[in-house]
């Protein structure tokens, strides 16, 4: 017999969607003001990212790192480009797939990023173990997500 929900169990703020859904809006207001000198977004942020760690990746293995599809990464690379911050080239061997570089701009930009985690840290008034901690929680929980039998 299935069970029906309590009262309380439908109160918004009983739900982990929406404390999910409102912290990671909250983080992402934060990196508002500190990736603007920049002149990046915070979507763009994370693509710099994944390129400074490895430059020269395909569209397809960055959407993986990043968890979008090309539709969505794309737009962000175009900008990206059109920015002088990267290059977008189709592969010789598999025209297929484009190699996305950064350029010595994008490159100078990562050492103009390099205190942005500090500042964050600063603002979200976590010490750091603590940081990591809910990092590590978040990644286990989108683990379990991504291995559960239920997901589409």
């Amino acid at each position: 017999m299935k069970r029906q929900p309590t009262p309380d169990q439908l109160l918004l703020d009983q739900q982990l969607c929406f404390a999910l859904y409102a912290a990671s809006r909250s983080v992402t207001g934060l990196y508002r003001p500190l990736l603007e000198p920049l002149g990046l977004t915070y979507p763009q942020y994370l693509v710099m990212l994944v390129l400074w760690e490895q430059d020269g990746l395909t569209v397809r293995e960055l959407g993986q790192r990043l968890q979008l599809d090309s539709g969505t990464l794309t737009p962000l690379l175009k900008r990206l480009q059109a920015a002088g911050l990267v290059t977008r080239q189709r592969r010789k061997q598999d025209e297929r797939e484009v190699d996305i570089r950064l350029t010595d701009a994008g490159l100078a930009l990562r050492d103009q990023a390099s205190g942005i985690p500090e500042c964050l840290a600063q603002c979200m008034q976590l010490p750091l173990d603590q940081m990591q901690s809910l990092r590590d929680e978040l990644k286990r929980l989108t683990q379990l997500i991504q291995h559960s039998p239920n997901e589409d």
